[in-house]
Protein backbone atom coordinates (compact mmCIF):
# COMPACT_ATOMS: atom_id res chain seq x y z
CA UNK A 1 0.00 0.00 0.00
CA UNK A 2 0.86 3.57 -0.72
CA UNK A 3 0.57 6.63 0.91
CA UNK A 4 -0.78 9.21 -0.96
CA UNK A 5 -0.37 12.53 0.08
CA UNK A 6 -2.25 15.91 -1.51
CA UNK A 7 -0.40 18.82 -1.08
CA UNK A 8 -0.22 20.81 -4.07
CA UNK A 9 -3.00 23.23 -3.11
CA UNK A 10 -1.53 27.22 -2.80
CA UNK A 11 -3.16 28.01 0.49
CA UNK A 12 -4.22 31.42 -0.55
CA UNK A 13 -6.38 31.90 2.38
CA UNK A 14 -3.03 31.92 4.68
CA UNK A 15 -1.85 35.16 2.69
CA UNK A 16 1.87 36.18 3.16
CA UNK A 17 2.48 32.98 5.32
CA UNK A 18 2.18 30.48 2.39
CA UNK A 19 2.86 33.28 -0.93
CA UNK A 20 6.19 31.23 -0.77
CA UNK A 21 6.24 28.34 1.11
CA UNK A 22 3.82 25.04 1.38
CA UNK A 23 1.32 25.04 4.34
CA UNK A 24 1.88 21.36 5.45
CA UNK A 25 5.60 22.20 6.07
CA UNK A 26 4.49 24.80 8.78
CA UNK A 27 5.80 24.14 11.77
CA UNK A 28 3.60 23.44 14.81
CA UNK A 29 6.08 23.36 17.94
CA UNK A 30 9.34 21.34 17.06
CA UNK A 31 7.63 19.44 13.60
CA UNK A 32 5.42 20.48 10.51
CA UNK A 33 2.06 19.44 10.01
CA UNK A 34 3.10 16.87 7.08
CA UNK A 35 5.25 15.62 9.82
CA UNK A 36 3.17 15.25 12.13
CA UNK A 37 1.23 13.22 9.85
CA UNK A 38 3.34 10.98 8.72
CA UNK A 39 5.02 10.13 12.30
CA UNK A 40 1.79 8.11 12.31
CA UNK A 41 1.12 6.82 9.12
CA UNK A 42 4.83 5.75 8.74
CA UNK A 43 4.87 2.92 11.05
CA UNK A 44 2.02 0.94 9.52
CA UNK A 45 3.11 -2.27 8.09
CA UNK A 46 0.87 -2.38 4.84
CA UNK A 47 2.73 0.70 3.57
CA UNK A 48 5.86 0.44 1.84
CA UNK A 49 6.07 4.65 0.45
CA UNK A 50 4.85 7.61 0.75
CA UNK A 51 4.48 9.71 -1.97
CA UNK A 52 3.86 13.42 -1.81
CA UNK A 53 2.64 14.95 -4.71
CA UNK A 54 3.12 19.44 -5.15
CA UNK A 55 3.27 21.58 -7.67
CA UNK A 56 6.01 23.07 -9.66
CA UNK A 57 6.64 25.78 -7.56
CA UNK A 58 7.27 24.53 -4.08
CA UNK A 59 8.55 20.93 -5.10
CA UNK A 60 12.06 22.00 -4.53
CA UNK A 61 11.44 23.08 -0.92
CA UNK A 62 9.54 19.58 -0.31
CA UNK A 63 12.96 17.56 -1.99
CA UNK A 64 14.77 19.69 1.02
CA UNK A 65 12.48 18.32 3.54
CA UNK A 66 12.58 15.17 2.69
CA UNK A 67 16.51 15.07 2.12
CA UNK A 68 16.04 15.64 5.82
CA UNK A 69 13.66 12.66 7.43
CA UNK A 70 14.32 9.29 8.98
CA UNK A 71 11.38 7.74 8.11
CA UNK A 72 11.29 3.92 7.86
CA UNK A 73 9.59 4.12 4.37
CA UNK A 74 10.75 5.95 1.52
CA UNK A 75 9.41 9.16 0.63
CA UNK A 76 8.82 10.40 -2.92
CA UNK A 77 8.41 14.03 -3.97
CA UNK A 78 5.65 14.34 -7.28
CA UNK A 79 6.06 17.62 -9.37
CA UNK A 80 2.27 17.90 -11.12
CA UNK A 81 3.82 20.92 -13.08
CA UNK A 82 1.36 23.54 -11.97
CA UNK A 83 3.06 26.73 -11.37
CA UNK A 84 -0.71 29.12 -9.86
CA UNK A 85 -3.81 28.63 -8.27
CA UNK A 86 -5.72 29.30 -11.45
CA UNK A 87 -3.62 26.27 -13.33
CA UNK A 88 -3.85 23.73 -10.09
CA UNK A 89 -4.82 20.44 -11.44
CA UNK A 90 -7.52 19.87 -8.00
CA UNK A 91 -7.34 17.19 -5.57
CA UNK A 92 -9.01 14.98 -8.10
CA UNK A 93 -6.92 15.86 -10.52
CA UNK A 94 -3.72 15.31 -8.57
CA UNK A 95 -4.42 12.18 -7.63
CA UNK A 96 -5.32 10.90 -10.88
CA UNK A 97 -1.66 12.22 -11.93
CA UNK A 98 0.06 10.07 -9.37
CA UNK A 99 -1.94 6.75 -9.89
CA UNK A 100 -0.53 7.22 -13.83
CA UNK A 101 2.65 9.20 -13.38
CA UNK A 102 3.78 5.98 -10.80
CA UNK A 103 1.93 3.52 -12.78
CA UNK A 104 0.36 2.61 -9.30
CA UNK A 105 -0.93 -0.82 -9.14
CA UNK A 106 -1.83 -1.27 -5.15
CA UNK A 107 -4.28 -0.02 -2.76
CA UNK A 108 -3.50 3.91 -1.59
CA UNK A 109 -4.20 5.52 1.41
CA UNK A 110 -4.71 9.28 0.41
CA UNK A 111 -4.76 11.71 3.29
CA UNK A 112 -4.86 15.58 2.71
CA UNK A 113 -1.94 17.11 4.18
CA UNK A 114 -3.31 20.42 6.28
CA UNK A 115 -4.83 18.36 9.31
CA UNK A 116 -3.96 17.79 12.98
CA UNK A 117 -5.07 14.82 13.86
CA UNK A 118 -6.09 12.40 16.91
CA UNK A 119 -6.47 9.52 15.72
CA UNK A 120 -4.47 6.32 14.68
CA UNK A 121 -4.68 5.41 10.48
CA UNK A 122 -3.50 1.97 11.48
CA UNK A 123 -7.21 1.81 12.86
CA UNK A 124 -8.55 2.41 9.38
CA UNK A 125 -6.49 0.87 8.04
CA UNK A 126 -7.94 -2.00 9.66
CA UNK A 127 -11.37 -1.19 9.06
CA UNK A 128 -10.63 -1.23 4.81
CA UNK A 129 -8.95 -5.03 5.18
CA UNK A 130 -11.46 -6.41 7.68
CA UNK A 131 -14.36 -4.87 4.81
CA UNK A 132 -12.65 -5.49 1.47
CA UNK A 133 -13.57 -2.55 0.08
CA UNK A 134 -12.72 1.51 -0.54
CA UNK A 135 -13.15 3.39 2.41
CA UNK A 136 -13.76 6.68 3.86
CA UNK A 137 -14.12 7.98 7.22
CA UNK A 138 -16.97 10.22 8.77
CA UNK A 139 -17.68 11.92 12.65
CA UNK A 140 -20.38 13.55 14.11
CA UNK A 141 -21.18 16.91 12.71
CA UNK A 142 -23.96 18.98 14.47
CA UNK A 143 -23.63 22.11 12.87
CA UNK A 144 -25.71 22.21 9.95
CA UNK A 145 -23.65 25.21 8.21
CA UNK A 146 -20.60 23.00 8.38
CA UNK A 147 -22.36 20.19 7.05
CA UNK A 148 -23.24 22.31 4.21
CA UNK A 149 -19.59 22.91 3.66
CA UNK A 150 -18.65 19.26 3.36
CA UNK A 151 -19.72 15.54 2.32
CA UNK A 152 -22.54 13.86 4.09
CA UNK A 153 -23.36 10.25 4.28
CA UNK A 154 -25.71 8.09 5.23
CA UNK A 155 -24.92 4.40 6.03
CA UNK A 156 -26.76 1.21 7.10
CA UNK A 157 -26.20 -0.60 10.27
CA UNK A 158 -22.84 -2.34 9.05
CA UNK A 159 -21.42 1.35 8.23
CA UNK A 160 -22.23 0.62 4.26
CA UNK A 161 -22.54 3.95 2.52
CA UNK A 162 -25.77 4.46 0.78
CA UNK A 163 -25.79 7.90 -0.18
CA UNK A 164 -23.25 10.70 -0.03
CA UNK A 165 -23.59 13.90 -1.34
CA UNK A 166 -21.27 16.80 -1.79
CA UNK A 167 -22.06 20.30 0.41
CA UNK A 168 -25.64 19.87 0.83
CA UNK A 169 -27.99 22.56 1.45
CA UNK A 170 -30.17 19.97 3.49
CA UNK A 171 -27.79 17.36 4.95
CA UNK A 172 -29.78 13.95 5.63
CA UNK A 173 -27.53 13.17 8.45
CA UNK A 174 -24.86 14.43 10.43
CA UNK A 175 -22.36 12.23 9.45
CA UNK A 176 -19.61 14.76 7.70
CA UNK A 177 -16.61 13.36 5.33
CA UNK A 178 -12.48 14.61 6.43
CA UNK A 179 -10.53 14.15 3.56
CA UNK A 180 -9.10 10.98 4.36
CA UNK A 181 -9.73 7.79 2.21
CA UNK A 182 -8.66 4.03 1.69
CA UNK A 183 -8.79 3.04 -2.24
CA UNK A 184 -8.11 -0.35 -3.14
CA UNK A 185 -6.73 -1.29 -6.21
CA UNK A 186 -9.53 -3.28 -7.82
CA UNK A 187 -11.59 0.12 -8.17
CA UNK A 188 -8.88 2.19 -10.08
CA UNK A 189 -10.50 1.66 -13.59
CA UNK A 190 -13.05 3.48 -12.02
CA UNK A 191 -10.91 6.12 -10.95
CA UNK A 192 -9.08 6.12 -13.89
CA UNK A 193 -12.58 7.48 -15.83
CA UNK A 194 -14.18 9.41 -13.13
CA UNK A 195 -13.71 12.77 -15.05
CA UNK A 196 -14.76 11.71 -17.92
CA UNK A 197 -18.00 10.39 -15.79
CA UNK A 198 -18.48 13.43 -14.73
CA UNK A 199 -16.17 13.56 -11.39
CA UNK A 200 -15.03 17.07 -9.99
CA UNK A 201 -11.55 17.57 -10.06
CA UNK A 202 -11.49 20.07 -7.15
CA UNK A 203 -12.34 18.98 -4.06
CA UNK A 204 -11.13 15.18 -2.74
CA UNK A 205 -14.67 14.56 -1.79
CA UNK A 206 -15.83 14.72 -5.19
CA UNK A 207 -14.22 11.21 -6.14
CA UNK A 208 -15.65 9.77 -3.26
CA UNK A 209 -18.74 10.91 -3.90
CA UNK A 210 -18.48 9.60 -7.28
CA UNK A 211 -17.34 5.72 -6.13
CA UNK A 212 -20.28 5.75 -3.83
CA UNK A 213 -22.44 5.25 -6.74
CA UNK A 214 -20.53 3.26 -8.69
CA UNK A 215 -18.71 0.47 -6.27
CA UNK A 216 -19.54 -0.90 -2.35
CA UNK A 217 -17.53 1.41 0.21
CA UNK A 218 -17.81 1.00 4.23
CA UNK A 219 -16.88 4.43 6.18
CA UNK A 220 -15.13 4.01 9.30
CA UNK A 221 -16.26 5.98 12.64
CA UNK A 222 -13.25 8.56 13.41
CA UNK A 223 -12.26 7.12 17.03
CA UNK A 224 -10.73 11.08 17.59
CA UNK A 225 -10.93 14.53 16.43
CA UNK A 226 -8.54 16.42 13.72
CA UNK A 227 -7.94 20.49 13.40
CA UNK A 228 -8.29 21.67 9.89
CA UNK A 229 -5.68 24.24 8.96
CA UNK A 230 -7.13 26.38 6.63
CA UNK A 231 -6.88 29.67 8.21
CA UNK A 232 -4.50 32.02 10.17
CA UNK A 233 -7.09 31.69 13.06
CA UNK A 234 -6.69 27.64 13.02
CA UNK A 235 -2.78 27.68 11.92
CA UNK A 236 -2.64 30.27 15.35
CA UNK A 237 -4.85 28.22 17.28
CA UNK A 238 -2.98 24.50 16.39
CA UNK A 239 1.01 26.33 17.12
CA UNK A 240 -1.06 27.86 20.78
CA UNK A 241 -2.72 24.69 21.54
CA UNK A 242 -0.16 21.91 19.82
CA UNK A 243 3.10 23.25 19.65
CA UNK A 244 4.17 23.49 22.84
Amino acid sequence: MKTIVIAAGYATRLGELTKNFPKPLLKIGDNTILGRLLDDIDPIAAINEHIIITNHRFAPIFEKWAKEQHYTKPVTILDDGTSSNETRLGAVGDLLFAIEHMALKEDILVVAADNLLFFHFQDFVDFAKENGTSCIMYHEQPSIEKLQRTGVVVLDENNKVLEMAEKPQVPKTHHAVPPFYLYMQKDFDLIRHCLENGCGNDAPGNLAHYLVEHTTMHAWPMNGGRLDIGSLDTYYEACEKYGK
